[in-house]
């Protein structure tokens, strides 16, 4: 996705990228309501543990967690209510398809406000093994140490 300015990033699941493997990533837009919006625009949601589903050729969220909105009164939303992601139905037939290999899940790795619009980034995940996870974790070491080593010679 490009970087444009017009895009306000709310919160990213580094988790995921950590525990999974990403084949292929979507921008998608979620349907919503108002007191929901007011929730996420003030970053009082949380996305770990929440994966997709496609359940009678609609794409959901579920496992999404939005707070309640303070002021929302009567208004309010459920908190964990499953939400729809907005996709086409070309793309929701394609991960489907995909889905259907082995291993596969769909995992929200983005929130962000696009225009004004709330938009989600999700990727098509295969899990990680063990012996992977501890790889990434020794490049990641070996990059931090190359890095000191870079900082400590330019002085």
């Amino acid at each position: 996705m490009s970087e444009d300015k017009n895009i306000k990033i709310l919160a990213v699941n580094r988790k995921a990228r950590f525990n999974y493997s990403i084949i292929d990533t979507l921008e998608c837009g979620i349907e919503l309501r108002g007191t929901e919006v007011k929730s996420i625009r003030e970053g009082k949601f949380s996305f770990s543990d929440a994966y997709g589903k496609i359940e009678n050729g609609e794409l959901w969220l579920l496992g999404l967690h939005i707070s309640k909105y303070p002021f929302g009164n009567q208004f309010n939303h459920d908190p964990e209510r499953p939400r729809k992601l907005l996709v086409h139905r070309q793309e929701i037939k394609r991960l489907s398809r995909k889905l259907n290999e082995k291993g596969l899940t769909i995992v929200p790795l983005k929130f962000y406000l696009k225009n004004g619009w709330v938009k989600l980034e999700i990727g098509l995940a295969k899990g990680k093994k063990i012996f992977d996870k501890r790889e990434a974790i020794k490049r990641r070491d070996i990059a931090r140490e190359a890095e000191r080593e870079f900082r400590r010679d330019r002085y």
